[in-house]
């Protein structure tokens, strides 16, 4: 059966050329980067190329980038970490309320050691609320944290007009951005945005998992996360992941290489997918009054999130009242069409979405809420494929929920 894959916000398929170099690394260049002889050298010469070409795209230097074991531990480092380090500032903590939990439960440890985190708002349509945050910076705040691409609506922050209020209101407060879901979607260059820490995922832009970076700016004071050998200048132990960061750093280097063409594609398809989605409701509206059970769902697709320069090139969020997201993901995964129904993180556990419920959305509309995320592989053939299996199988599952 062919497969259609629309949940690359979760994780991507590794470009040829990572899994190339990774083989080369763990069965040929396989020395320790921190031993002195040849074939530590060797494989210490991939670390530094990895790094030089990472700190490029984002034009900052080489030695503001440290190899993390991925988003994660990025976003558990610059906040557990920044915040302890820049706590004569003050204990406040400002973030938002749709944070992804790698961001969100650090945040909540922290508030057991003495800080205070003030959760901002956001709009109906996931966008936050700068007036918020405004009145939520002060004097004491010693950190914000917001994340760039929301993972789930793909709605979009401004980076730069948050920093511009932070160093109005709150001067000595470090900014850390959760950048997972917008490195390589969108041209990032943190000392011009004004970002002091950023979080990247390396299996998030057809990378290995199991890798990611946290850039740092120069100057920032942030305590280390793991003590040991006293790798990457003493800020994060551990031997370093040679086939992983060699992997990130050349899917680096490919997926920002043709960040302009890949933008335009990703827009094209979700906005192939939004309009089918659109027309699909419309066309459901008639066949659902026909369904006992069905005739007050007066809107069969809902479209969740932004729109115009505020929504994120590769995702679509879209509830489909009546049908629940599992119910809905696995009926068209026997198709051959994989989506998410919510964060990949989090789909194990019984919780209700943060980012909908922020959003003031209804707890039966988040229920039927799935996830399309693509890459610049997908086609709009694809998409047609997956409106097609839509509008087949929603009127037979709304039918069989009726009985």
């Amino acid at each position: 059966m062919r497969q259609i894959y629309f949940d690359n916000s979760a994780t991507t398929a590794a470009y040829p050329e990572v899994r190339d170099i990774m083989g080369k690394l763990l069965c040929e260049t396989y020395g320790n980067p921190s031993s002195m002889h040849a074939m530590g050298v060797d494989a210490e010469r991939y670390v530094k190329e990895a790094r030089r070409a990472i700190a490029a795209t984002l034009r900052a230097g080489e030695k503001e980038i440290y190899f993390t074991s991925g988003g994660t531990e990025s976003n558990n480092w610059a906040l557990i970490g920044g915040a302890q380090a820049n706590r004569r500032a003050g204990c406040r903590i400002v973030t938002s309320a749709m944070e992804h939990p790698s961001v969100s439960e650090p945040l909540a440890y922290l508030e057991t050691q003495g800080f205070t985190v003030v959760r901002v708002g956001v709009e109906p349509d996931g966008r936050l609320r700068m007036d918020e945050l405004g009145d939520a910076l002060t004097a004491d705040t010693c950190l914000v944290s917001v994340m760039i691409v929301n993972n789930e609506i793909g709605s979009v922050t401004e980076p730069a007009k948050i920093a511009a209020m932070i160093r109005d209101k709150a001067p000595r407060a470090l900014f850390h951005a959760d950048a997972v879901q917008a490195y390589g979607k969108m041209e990032l260059v943190p000392k011009k945005a004004g970002i002091d820490l950023l979080s990247v995922s390396g299996h998030k832009i057809h990378g290995p998992k199991g890798i990611g970076f946290l850039y740092r700016r120069e100057g920032v004071r942030i305590l280390p996360y793991l003590y040991g050998g006293g790798q990457q200048d003493g800020m994060r132990s551990g031997t370093d992941n040679v086939p992983g960061i060699a992997g990130l750093g050349l899917a680096a280097q490919i997926v920002c290489g043709h960040l302009a063409e890949n933008r335009a594609v990703l827009f094209l398809l979700t906005d192939h997918l939004r309009e089918g989605l659109t027309a699909l409701s419309a066309e459901l509206q008639t066949e659902y009054a026909k369904i006992p059970g069905a005739e007050g769902i007066r809107e069969p697709v809902i479209l969740h999130g932004p729109g115009g320069t505020f929504r994120a090139p590769h995702i679509v969020s879209a509830a489909f009242p009546g049908v629940r997201s599992e119910v809905l993901l696995h009926s068209l995964e026997e198709r051959g069409i994989y989506v998410s129904a919510g964060s990949a993180c989090s789909t194990h556990k019984a919780h209700k979405s943060p980012t909908l419920l922020a959003m003031g959305v209804p707890f039966a509309e988040m229920e039927s809420t799935v996830r399309f995320s693509f890459c610049e592989t997908n086609t709009i053939g694809e998409i047609d494929e997956a409106l097609s299996a839509l509008r087949e199988l929603l009127p037979r599952l709304i039918r069989y929920r009726a009985k």
